[in-house]
């Protein structure tokens, strides 16, 4: 089993709260991504993402994503080459893009750096992931 560690970022929100926030990279160029841990599935912003997969084929998802303050959220299906956390090396990851733009809205009215996804508990769960608030450190298991 290997395992990796990297560092997350606590953002402040308004005094009331934290996101926490991770570097990676999606075909080998550096990302920003929310933790979410109430998220049930990874997700990506469907504007943004198109920087990382430029020769990528989007096609709409049959499902409707729930979630991020909706229940009725269009979505698109992709398959990302390459998607790394630390020494975590993810292939051909079959990802979904959705349209963050309320949250990007949300982030600048506060200051807050933009991301380019959402890592939530489908790759959190697999990767067996531990967030440790003392070290500022996320653990992944492979």
């Amino acid at each position: 089993m290997h395992i990796t560690e990297i560092p997350i970022q606590l953002i402040n929100i308004e005094d009331d709260g934290f996101h926490l926030m991770v570097r990676g990279f999606i075909n080998n160029i550096e990302a920003t991504f929310l933790i979410d841990t109430g998220a049930s599935r990874s997700v990506f912003d469907q504007e943004r993402i198109k920087k990382f997969a430029i020769n990528a084929s989007f096609e709409d998802n049959e499902k409707l994503s729930t979630g991020l303050g909706t229940n009725e959220m269009q979505s698109q299906v992709l398959t990302l080459e390459r998607l790394q956390f630390g020494t975590l090396i993810i292939s051909d990851y079959q990802a979904v893009a959705i349209d963050l733009r309320h949250v990007h809205f949300s982030y600048q009215n506060l200051g807050l750096p933009q991301i380019d996804g959402v890592l939530g508990g489908d790759l959190l769960k697999q990767y067996k992931a531990i967030i440790n608030y003392k070290t500022k450190k996320i653990k992944f298991y492979f």
